[in-house]
């Protein structure tokens, strides 16, 4: 069976309407971004894991306590909020997939996620990972600007260098991370303990795992989301506003 990691324990500070609030309880369209998240995720893990921090009591109730919930005491990057999830998760032998997703990113699709865990099973992957290609990083598009670049050599490997550590050539590079994974298990739990904190944001970065994968000749596949607004995240009120258009447009 697939299960699935939810990541919501940020503040959204960059949300400064919304700062005393978590952020993946703000809304699109009346909806919070939390629950467009479920509702993708349910139909491939009825009950997924809720990695909690901010507003840990107000996430919890809006999402009726029917979760289960891993507290992020610290918040200290994603791999940290993955690695809050490994003592609950830790030999779950009836879980073949793991993925891991961002609950404040309100257009991900049930069809992205099943098709990040049957490119796992298929190819027998460390990771699978979707992408999103944008044509630049103007009007709409602005949303994709901070997300972290797919950094691909010339024998097929792949890297993700985050925005904050990328030089300017890197950040021109137009194939983005939404943070869309699928994990073995066992390789996942065997390898988030791994990762430093010797980055620019001085936190332990998930992204980190796709390096090692690459790094130890595990096998990585990846493919692109075809349509790039689906990989959004709402971090910014203009991200905010952005979301609401293409939801508005959905409906």
């Amino acid at each position: 069976m697939t299960h699935v990691i939810i990541l919501a324990g940020g503040k959204g500070t960059r949300l400064l309407s919304s700062s005393e609030n978590p952020k993946v309880l703000l809304a699109v369209c009346g909806v919070p971004l939390l629950s467009r998240v479920l509702r993708a995720v349910r139909p491939l893990c009825e009950t997924p894991t809720i990695v909690v921090g901010f507003g840990a009591d107000q996430v919890i109730a809006a999402t009726g306590n029917r979760e289960h919930y891993v507290h992020q005491r610290e918040q200290l990057g994603t791999g940290h909020a993955v690695l809050c999830a490994r003592d609950a998760l830790l030999g779950r032998r009836d879980v073949s997939n793991i993925i891991v997703l961002y609950g404040d990113h309100p257009f991900v699709s049930t069809e992205t996620l099943r098709r990040l865990a049957s490119l796992r099973e298929a190819h027998h992957a460390a990771v699978t990972l979707a992408t999103v290609v944008v044509p630049d990083f103007t009007g709409d598009y602005q949303a994709f600007t901070r997300f972290g670049r797919i950094v691909r050599d010339e024998k097929g490997g792949m890297k993700i260098a985050e925005f904050k550590d990328a030089d300017e050539a890197t950040r021109r590079i137009r194939e983005v991370n939404p943070g869309y994974y699928c994990f073995e298990p066992d390789w996942l739990w065997s390898h988030i303990g791994t990762l430093s904190r010797a980055n620019a944001a001085g936190e332990y970065y998930l992204t980190d795992l796709i390096l090692a994968a690459a790094s130890e000749g595990s096998p990585i596949r990846s493919f692109v989301i075809a349509d790039p607004h689906e990989g959004m995240g709402v971090n910014t009120g203009e991200e905010h506003a952005i979301a609401e258009r293409w939801a508005r447009r959905e409906s």
